[in-house]
């Protein structure tokens, strides 16, 4: 003996009744059809048409209480309340305490309430590990390029004119400024541009009030690119970017 469930052909409701009987009944309007019908209707309710008639209680009949434990319990509940909605009150039926509806599965008020409040606590912690990274960041970086000159000062073991370049152009960038790129008008040593790398690793050292970490350094020269960092220097070519000649169109 199993216990089985169905849909009531009538109003839509579930129903339960026992394997073995040919009949069921709703407990809900009373209408008593085939359990095998009840069973099919509940498997594919699309296209039926649930008339909501009133039966008479029939005495002597047995009754099966609906149990709200299948998945699509709610997907079915919800198409009887559009069914529901199209009829005049005098067929409605009043709710059941046995009978899952569309409300009983919304959020609780508190539920939402304490998701929201969650996500601003969330937002809240990451703006406060953020926020002090950022100004931070910032503070440095604009402390960095006041005196990025000082780097392109030649010490006395290494002298370069680097002033006399027709242009220096720089990038600073990265959490703690640890990375920087150089575009030189000349082309420099290895050993200029280990020169330049050390003044840069000073100058971080100094604004940041700690030792630099490390740093890595790009110099774009017109013919070499090179690639500085506390492991040494390494170069490439520059590969000049070709600029393709305009060409004529006939009308």
């Amino acid at each position: 003996m199993a216990t089985k469930q169905g849909m009531c052909r009538n109003c839509g409701s579930l129903v339960m009744f026992d394997d073995r009987d040919e009949l069921c009944e709703c407990i809900f309007c009373n209408c008593v059809f085939p359990a095998k019908e009840a069973e099919e209707l509940l498997a594919n309710p699309d296209g039926h048409e649930f008339k909501n008639e009133k039966f008479d209680k029939q005495e002597g009949s047995k009754h099966y209480y609906s149990n709200p434990v299948m998945p699509d319990i709610v997907e079915k509940a919800v198409q009887r309340e559009k069914v529901s909605k199209t009829q005049p009150d005098s067929l409605k039926l009043k709710a059941s305490e046995f009978e899952i509806s569309p409300n009983d599965v919304k959020a609780p008020k508190k539920l939402i309430i304490g998701m929201a409040v969650g996500a601003a606590v969330i937002v809240a912690i990451i703006l406060a590990i953020s926020l002090p990274l950022y100004f931070s960041r910032k503070a440095l970086k604009e402390a960095i390029t006041a005196d990025i000159g000082s780097i392109f000062v030649s010490s006395e073991s290494d002298p370069v004119a680097y002033t006399d370049f027709d242009y220096k152009q720089f990038n600073v960038y990265g959490l703690s400024c640890q990375y920087i790129k150089l575009g030189l008008s000349d082309e420099i040593t290895d050993s200029q541009a280990k020169s330049l790398y050390t003044n840069y690793a000073k100058l971080r050292s100094e604004k940041r009030g700690e030792d630099s970490g490390e740093v890595e350094m790009y110099i774009y020269t017109p013919d070499t690119i090179f690639f500085v960092n506390k492991d040494g220097v390494t170069t490439d070519v520059q590969t000049p970017v070709a600029i393709a000649e305009p060409t004529e169109t006939s009308k």
